[in-house]
């Protein structure tokens, strides 16, 4: 990338005198611009980003926009377009992959937006150990071992590791763990770990375990399994009957993870297959992960697009968008070609450093892989708009049974959690047209001093006080699609009156707000709904929409009981000596190992402290003073 682009100079937004908006205000720009290659952007009057495009030559492509002859959707871009602003790059390769980052970034309106951009799991071969550990690994590979991945999910990589472990008996315990045991633990008894951690293995014999499952991963299986064959022929052959249902069992495993896999393509060692269907305004695109000739699962994605959009369109915007954080495999296969194929195959192959392919089969297996990615994404789509139909339904039946002006498309749902007062969380859930937002969940740590322990009133006042603080200082102008419709609390009529209050004095009282109460007896089906300054009143018991309240009150107590339990967890696994100045992981493993127990250290001596390694006299007058004053 060019040093232009960071230059500010380089980034203008042309003339000031121009018309409002629209073919007047596109017209005006070109007599400020060159052929040279670039990302554009277009504005409404508020300075919010239409539209993200790159040009091979700015002057060229802006040209084009200044007559009319569009589509529906970009005339209405264009008549909308108040401002631009360009960015010259030096290539169009670079123009490519700044256009998917600013489109990632500023989700502009008129662009095909890829919405759903979770990071993949991986498996992680620690190198760190003489007895490596085998295990899941999300984000960044920092840890020096050897990555395997990625898998479409948690779980297609825990169903992996689940027959690893049977097939290699390779441990998944922590390092400290395995550092204090002295007897085998629950996996070594059920026949998942061969019980390193007390000796019941040589370090040659368990790295060789180690290499197999290695070789696995990179798509030698049948070597292995051929080698375990004969092993156990062998040993059956001696009598060890004992040891030859062992290796039976080892080769079983290793079987089980390749019928998990359902397609395990032999003309196809790294790829990732992608499938699109598109229906009345709607994208589904579905991914294959194949490595090492193994299908290590499938994803699908719901691109936001427009009905006038092409598949090469919305094809070549999430390829952009999908691999600027991601690990780029050797070949793409795609269900529907690209305009522009030699370009994002050179930034791809840019951005992984060797050559990325990017095809269209025609004919043989790899049809068939995309064929059964094409219908993946066909079957994804019709559930989810068939499930967006209900939806539909059921927020117009919300609407209805709370005198709301419209269906509400953003309902967030409140809940507190705690034991008698202690580890308090509160937890915000938030459901819309197409279901559960997940990405918008919030979790709030009760950090209220004065609070008495217990106090769910105090503890709603502070989660709602918060939030609407926050909305107020991101989103003062309501415009950002962060307000709510509709609140939901967890609560009768004490919780709705303290909602009603931090309201109040927020000045948002406009937004409606509903407590549901468990009602008669607790009983589920009996809720009682309570409004501020209205009468309490209740559903029917068979009505869909009360169902619906339902699902997300316990969506919502789901999460923030999650969210307590990952708090209270970790407030009971914190060490002391993580709070001990110049204690870090080295000295405290060093401790760990001397002494058995965090407990231990707290009761030693200071001689005693003195004589393990790596610490200090002063170190260890610091540690011990700690324990004392504590």
């Amino acid at each position: 990338m060019s040093d232009s682009m960071s230059d500010p100079s380089a980034e203008s937004s042309g003339p000031t005198d121009l018309p409002h908006t629209g073919y007047g205000v596109i017209q005006a720009y070109l007599r400020t611009l060159d052929s040279s290659p670039g990302v554009y952007r277009m504005l409404d009057a508020e300075s919010r980003v239409l539209y993200v495009g790159k040009a091979r030559n700015l002057r060229a492509r802006v040209s084009n926009y200044s007559r009319p002859g569009h589509t529906p959707r970009i005339e209405k871009m264009i008549s909308q377009t108040a401002s631009m602003m360009f960015l010259t790059t030096r290539t169009e390769t670079e123009a490519l992959l700044l256009e998917q980052n600013l489109i990632k970034q500023l989700k502009p309106k008129y662009n095909v937006l890829l919405r759903d951009d979770k990071s993949f799991p991986n498996i992680l071969v620690g190198k760190t150990h003489d007895y490596p550990q085998i295990k899941k690994h999300r984000g960044a590979r920092k840890e020096k071992g050897s990555y395997f991945g990625p898998f479409a999910s948690a779980g297609a990589v825990n169903r992996t590791l689940n027959q690893l472990q049977k097939a290699f008996l390779l441990r998944n315990c922590s390092d400290s763990m395995f550092e204090t045991r002295s007897r085998p633990c629950l996996q070594y008894q059920i026949k998942r770990c061969s019980g390193p951690c007390v000796g019941l293995i040589s370090r040659e014999d368990y790295a060789e375990s180690v290499r197999d499952a290695e070789r696995f991963l990179s798509g030698r299986s049948t070597k292995i399994q051929e080698e375990l064959g004969a092993q156990m022929m062998a040993a059956s052959e001696a009598m060890e009957f004992e040891r030859a249902a062992a290796l039976r069992d080892r080769i079983k495993a290793l079987t089980q993870v390749q019928s998990a896999q359902g397609i395990n393509p032999r003309g196809v060692t790294e790829a990732d297959v992608i499938g699109l269907h598109l229906e009345a305004g709607q994208a589904c695109v579905q991914v294959f992960f194949i490595r090492a000739n193994q299908n290590w699962g499938n994803q699908d994605f719901y691109p936001r697009v427009s009905e006038d959009m092409s598949p090469a369109e919305v094809m070549e915007a999430f390829i952009g968008q999908f691999y600027d954080n991601k690990e780029v495999p050797r070949q793409l296969i795609l269900s529907d070609d690209i305009e522009n194929v030699d370009l994002m195959s050179e930034a791809l192959g840019d951005k992984a450093g060797r050559k990325v392919e990017i095809l269209v089969p025609q004919r043989g297996e790899k049809t068939e892989l995309v064929a059964s990615a094409v219908r993946n994404a066909r079957e994804s789509l019709a559930r989810r708009m068939a499930e967006s139909a209900t939806q539909a339904k059921l927020l117009r039946g919300i609407a209805e049974a709370f005198g709301l002006e419209g269906p509400p498309q953003r309902i967030e749902v409140y809940d507190n959690s705690h034991i008698q007062g202690t580890n308090a969380v509160g937890g915000m859930i938030v459901m819309g047209p197409e279901g559960f937002m997940k990405n918008a969940y919030r979790k709030f740590n009760i950090k209220g001093e004065d609070l008495v322990p217990g106090d769910d009133f105090g503890m709603m006042k502070e989660v709602l006080n918060r939030r609407f603080s926050r909305l107020l200082k991101e989103d003062p102008d309501r415009d950002k699609g962060m307000w709510p419709d509709l609140l939901l609390i967890d609560g009768g009529a004490g919780q709705v009156s303290a909602v009603a209050e931090i309201m109040e004095e927020h000045g948002v009282a406009d937004i409606p707000m509903v407590g549901v109460a468990k009602g008669v007896d607790r009983d589920l089906g009996k809720e009682e709904f309570y409004r501020p300054g209205a009468a309490v009143f209740a559903l029917q018991r068979n009505d869909p929409v009360l169902y619906f309240i339902q699902r997300m009150r316990d969506e919502a107590h789901r999460f923030a009981i999650g969210t307590h339990r990952a708090k209270r967890a970790k407030s009971m696994a914190a060490n002391p000596l993580d709070d001990i100045p110049g204690v870090g992981a080295r000295r405290k493993k060093a401790l760990l190992t001397h002494f058995g127990s965090a407990k231990a250290v707290s009761r030693a001596n200071l001689s005693d402290l003195k004589a393990v390694e790596g610490v200090s006299d002063a170190l260890a007058e610091t540690i011990y003073n700690y324990f004392q004053d504590r």
